[in-house]
């Protein structure tokens, strides 16, 4: 008999990569480059490797655990499995609280691009509502719509680079600004911290482990598919902006493709650039709350969170009151906080849950193991470096919220 609280196998491996998909190029096309233009000037773009290089050690990490342990959680489960329950318990915590700072900072980047002045948190509310009622509704509809947000996106981002290119020749001697190294190497590598919340999407393919169809062999191919593309199409982005606007344009504005587009002379792709970045503001939010609700499932299973967040709804095989929880726990945060500072803060939690994932690998049996030990100590030593380099408050409130996390099992487990 099948197990009534266990989610369905709906997804293949198209599914699994637009979810991918959805996640990283709505996340980071769109939010990223200001602060890693900031923090770099120019060499934004060898942050943009370091970034890439750290997320294809963590990546073929989550696929080889993915590939043994195909059940919801992704890290949080791996660790558990691997190394016991703290560091499964530190990787699930950081994972949630980095993930629905960022699901709120998307949620708000649609409503500065949709909504009308003064009316940009209920507008953000509003789509933190809606996005959980699709998610209820069942996995399926997740990805379907999904597909529609991701085809939309590449399309508005392929107008854009074709206006800044076309209309108007940019500079490409404004590529390199002062110089690559002109911020130093702590700036590149804080940079790339920054740029690396850009590419997390991929955790959102593991963490639904237990709805894709054969995951064993669907989940390490869509990681890799879903982070390739991604990692060209935010090459072909930072080179252009580059070029249009400089180091100093990219930083001083919180929307640099816009920008770049209405410095050209087809201003008629200023709009179009626009509803693409509120359609992928609206796709990575539809994607997080499906990781997030997973994870938060598979906590509750173990009892690191209440255990009531472990029910999974009769008729959709989802885990309906996790997902309807941190939807309600995003709402509070779009209702109280401000976009800025999310991504490092969500860079923190996410480099902590990747730490979790490389070590785990690195422990993996050989019948298990995929990919040389070389590349999770590689991802490992990178997720330390880069967490030492992000801003220091965004490291300030990491180390404070994993404190509270560290607290609160304490207490549980002392009762």
């Amino acid at each position: 008999m099948s197990n009534p609280q266990a989610l369905a196998r709906r997804l293949g491996t198209f599914d699994a990569v637009v979810i991918g998909l959805g996640s990283m190029i709505g996340a980071g096309v769109f939010a990223a480059f200001t602060p890693a233009a900031s923090a770099a000037g120019s060499g934004l773009l060898i942050g943009l490797v370091v970034a890439a290089a750290v997320a294809f050690c963590n990546a073929t990490s989550s696929a080889q655990l993915a590939a043994a342990y195909p059940t919801s959680g992704g890290t949080y489960i791996y660790g558990r499995e691997r190394l016991g329950p703290w560091p499964g318990y530190l990787a699930g915590w950081g994972f949630v609280i980095g993930k629905t700072a960022s699901a709120a900072a998307m949620a708000m980047t649609f409503a500065a691009y949709a909504a009308p002045a003064g009316w940009e948190r209920p507008v953000a509310i509003a789509a933190v509502v809606v996005l959980a009622a699709v998610n209820y509704h069942g996995v399926t509809r997740t990805a379907g719509l999904t597909r529609i947000l991701v085809l939309a996106v590449l399309a508005a981002l392929a107008i854009a680079v074709a206006a800044c290119w076309g209309g108007s020749a940019p500079a490409p001697a404004s590529i390199l600004g002062d110089g690559l190294l002109a911020h130093g190497w702590y700036g590149i590598l804080q940079s790339a911290g920054l740029l690396f919340f850009a590419f997390a999407g991929y955790a959102r393919i593991a963490t639904m482990g237990e709805e894709v169809r054969d995951p064993r062999r669907s989940i390490p191919r869509a990681i890799g598919i879903a982070l390739g593309i991604t990692v060209i199409l935010y090459a072909i982005i930072a080179v252009t902006l580059l070029a249009a606007l400089g180091p100093d344009g990219v930083a001083g504005t919180p929307t640099p493709l816009a920008a770049a587009v209405e410095n050209g002379t087809l201003s008629w792709a200023v709009p179009v650039v626009r509803v693409g970045a509120a359609v992928a503001a609206l796709g990575a939010l539809l994607a997080l709350i499906a990781g997030l609700g997973r994870t938060t499932l598979a906590m509750a299973r173990h009892h690191d969170l209440p255990h009531w967040l472990a029910a999974v709804h009769p008729r959709y095989r989802v885990p309906h009151r996790a997902e309807a929880a941190l939807a309600a726990v995003i709402c509070v945060v779009v209702a109280v906080a401000d976009v800025r500072g999310a991504i490092g803060f969500s860079s923190f939690g996410v480099l902590i849950y990747y730490l979790v994932a490389n070590i785990a690998a690195f422990t993996q049996p050989p019948a298990d193991r995929r990919y040389p030990k070389a590349l999770q100590v590689f991802g490992a030593v990178a997720c330390v470096v880069l967490v030492a380099t992000l801003p220091p408050l965004s490291a300030g409130v990491g180390v404070l919220m994993f404190a509270v996390g560290i607290a609160l099992r304490a207490a549980r487990l002392n009762r």
